[in-house]
């Protein structure tokens, strides 16, 4: 197995892991919305923020397991 195949599994995981918590967090917000819809502003933009951060690990995740 060389290291571009290797690559290409860790690229993969990272974004199965990054769908994995995106989704989690937009169902948990959604959930928590239907509970509390008063709260649905502060919820959402919470809930933007965290994917952001998940979609920024991703993406780190990938360009790293490129890297030599």
């Amino acid at each position: 197995m060389d290291v571009g195949s290797i690559a290409a599994i860790g690229a993969g995981l990272a974004a199965i892991g990054a769908g994995i918590g995106i989704g989690k967090i937009g169902g948990q917000a959604m959930e928590a919305m239907a509970r509390q819809p008063e709260m649905h502003g502060k919820i959402q933009s919470s809930a933007l923020i965290l994917a952001a951060f998940v979609e920024a690990v991703a993406l780190f995740a990938v360009v790293v397991s490129f890297l030599k």
